[in-house]
């Protein structure tokens, strides 16, 4: 009797290169060696050494490629038509976390504009890199008639292969994009048994047919990539490798399991929670740039003006600095000294432009910004204050009209005193009912005092006492993953004095001084939000700072805003950090911190903040970071993470030094009324 081979399964491996344009090296460096390599790869195509390349997703690396090779661009275009080159959907790789979804669909937008102006036509969501997945990102790609993902971050152990997220068809890359085999130096038997023991762990989460990446960060296709697959063959008893695209795969398998929720397990893959708070001063710019941005295209839209290219061209720079590896703060002093300058380029177009609309409508009509209801902020250029407004700030500048007008150039004599005003229309005669001492500041909805040593809040009903604390801790972490030192003493702020700074009909202040800063605290007459700003030089290595609130019952579940909705968490308010800290190679500690985008809520209590980004749950605590400063992308002896995530580069700039700020809101309400809170931190545009 004869008994025939065994059947082999059939593995689809397609190539790529997964392209950061800056990490631990600086945008130019990287370029440079992108030009070597897509030159690879087009001489391959074209040769047909190999059938296909999938380009990670992305056409901003290919954009700056053909800025070094405009003769390529023809050829690029047709080996996009003959479907042997994949590009987008995307413009960048973003952070989905630290990304709004005014910003991730202007990045599809663009990035399918792009694309299909290339030529191309299938796109896959190709999210291999990114620190975990959104659960709004699938319904996010159904508007723009994407119909398939691909992640790996975040995937807990129970996904298979091939799952359904959130109504999208979503391939699990199990092993991760990284497979750099085939470029080393080892023996063709040596790439052979490491490849089973790859495919044996992805065999285990799929069906009949497997898929495989080959490619690495920044690499070229291997030498011989076809004879490297015919001899490695050869070795395996249970697998057949075939060179193939991510497309086949999607129509060889089928998609059975559902997955509702977000992708943040990292018991198998890092998720690098650290990066939430890395570099602060990262997230709060790209905070102010995403917002302002989005009003200058709102304004000018609505007005019939012509930015849409200066528009274009703002969102492309900050969706350049949303990279996962930028934004995250995981990058080079000089990537995020680069990045500081694209945030201050947005800032300019962005101001400019809605400055401009403001100041050049008629007489009869005034572009301001939505301040509660009855309230707006404005700047007058003169001394006299109208009756009903109250000075917040005053300047030497020029005045705006001048300044926008091109019949005109302001110079030195053109400089004006200009005061900011808080301004109330429907103005209500009687007293206010806002009122600051040197140990309250209150009106009818919300109370704040300092009292025996402790900062209390009262609303309506209650009194939380010793509600808000300061607190500081070592952190021998690095750029992706914060961990606590041994036996670490948390450092509490004492409060030493309090005096009022702004006493006005419409707005009050009071500074409270700290062993560790100031706090400056503001209240509006009808207003339900405290408004604080901490102003503070740091002087401290590796640290992180918090703002913590203390509840009388444990905080379980937090909602926090996520793609400009909301997103529910539960935590185990019990779980320690300190104590679970890993031991096995390959591990990433849990955490109970999570990512937030402008909002936070729980226990009834909502925060606003000014691009902090990272909040905690432990026990009857909520607490906001402020600051987290450390000194090295990748600490190969971070207790919290037992492998290196990146090069152990030392970046003392992401230390945080010298002067530091942190803006938020605070207010009890109901979680339903969340968006026009937030509306009045981040104010949209009226039209009076």
């Amino acid at each position: 009797m004869i008994i025939g081979k065994k059947k082999k399964k059939k593995v689809i491996a397609y190539l790529h290169s997964h392209w950061d344009r800056e990490w631990y090296r600086e945008y130019e460096v990287f370029r440079l060696r992108l030009v070597k390599v897509f030159d690879n790869i087009l001489e391959y195509l074209t040769e047909d050494i190999i059938p296909s390349f999938y380009f990670d997703g992305q056409v901003a690396a290919l954009l700056d490629y053909l800025e070094f090779r405009p003769e390529k661009e023809e050829l690029i275009r047709q080996l996009i038509l003959e479907k042997k080159l994949f590009i987008g959907p995307f413009y960048c790789l973003v952070d989905e976390y630290l990304t709004d979804g005014i910003c991730f669909r202007k990045n599809l937008e663009i990035g399918l504009k792009i694309a299909q102006n290339f030529g191309c036509e299938d796109f896959i969501a190709y999210l291999a890199d990114t620190f975990g997945h959104s659960a709004n990102i699938p319904a996010i790609l159904k508007e723009f008639g994407i119909d398939k993902a691909m992640v790996w971050r975040g995937c807990g152990p129970d996904l298979p292969s091939e799952f359904v997220f959130n109504g999208i068809n979503t391939v699990n890359l199990i092993r991760g994009y990284y497979m750099d085999i085939f470029s080393s130096d080892k023996l063709m038997e040596e790439k052979a048994a490491l490849l089973k023991s790859n495919l044996d762990k992805i065999a285990k989460h799929s069906s009949e047919t497997l898929l495989l990446p080959i490619g690495a960060d920044h690499l070229a296709i291997p030498e011989d990539i076809k004879t490297q697959i015919e001899v490695v063959n050869s070795y395996l008893e249970d697998y057949e490798i075939v060179l193939g695209t991510p497309f086949e795969y999607f129509n060889s398998v089928k998609f059975k399991k559902k997955f509702d929720g977000e992708l943040r397990d990292n018991s198998t893959t890092f998720i690098l929670p650290g990066s939430y708070s890395a570099r602060m001063k990262l997230k709060q710019m790209n905070t102010e740039c995403s917002h302002k941005l989005d009003l200058a295209n709102k304004l000018q839209f609505n007005f019939g003006w012509d930015y849409d290219n200066a528009i274009e061209y703002a969102y492309k720079l900050l969706l350049q600095n949303q990279a996962h590896d930028s934004i995250c703060g995981c990058s080079t002093d000089l990537v995020h000294s680069e990045n500081i300058t694209r945030y201050n380029k947005i800032l300019q177009i962005a101001n400019s432009i809605i400055e401009e609309i403001r100041f050049t409508q008629p007489e009869n009509m005034s572009i301001t910004f939505k301040y509660l209801d009855k309230y707006k902020l404005i700047e007058v250029e003169r001394t006299k204050i109208d009756e009903n407004s109250q000075v917040i700030a005053k300047h030497k500048g020029f005045p705006a009209k001048i300044l926008y007008d091109i019949n005109k150039i302001p110079v030195t004599e053109d400089y004006t005193t200009i005061y900011t005003l808080l301004k109330e229309f429907n103005y209500s005669e009687g007293k206010s009912d806002l009122v600051v001492d040197n140990t309250n500041l209150f009106n009818s909805n919300i109370r704040i005092a300092i009292e025996d040593g402790q900062i209390n809040l009262y609303d309506k009903s209650k009194c939380y006492r010793n509600f808000i604390e300061f607190v500081r801790y070592k952190d021998c972490g690095d750029c992706y993953n914060f961990s606590p030192t041994k036996d670490d003493i948390i450092e509490v702020a004492t409060i030493k004095s309090a005096r009022v700074i702004m006493d006005g009909p419409l707005r009050c202040g009071l500074r409270i001084t700290t062993s560790f800063f100031n706090v400056d605290i503001y209240l509006n007459k009808k207003s339900k939000l405290l408004n604080f700003k901490i102003k503070w030089l740091n002087l401290l290595s590796n640290r992180i700072w918090q703002v913590r609130f203390n509840f009388d019952k444990k905080v379980s579940e937090v909602q926090s805003e996520d793609m400009n909705l909301l997103i529910k968490r539960k935590f185990d308010s019990n779980y320690n950090i300190r104590e679970n800290l890993p031991t096995e190679k390959g591990h990433e500690a849990k955490t109970n911190t999570a990512p937030f985008q402008r909002f936070a809520w729980t226990n009834g209590f909502g925060i606003i903040t000014h691009g902090l980004t990272e909040y905690e749950v432990f026990q009857k605590t909520f607490s906001i970071t402020m600051l987290r400063s450390v000194g090295v992308i990748s600490n190969p002896k971070n207790p919290a993470r037992t492998t290196p995530a990146g090069p152990p580069i030392e970046v003392p700039g992401a230390q945080q030094l010298g002067e530091n700020t942190a803006e938020f809101a605070i207010g009890f309400f109901n979680i339903k009324d969340w968006a026009s809170y937030v509306e009045e931190v981040y104010p949209q545009t009226i039209i009076f």
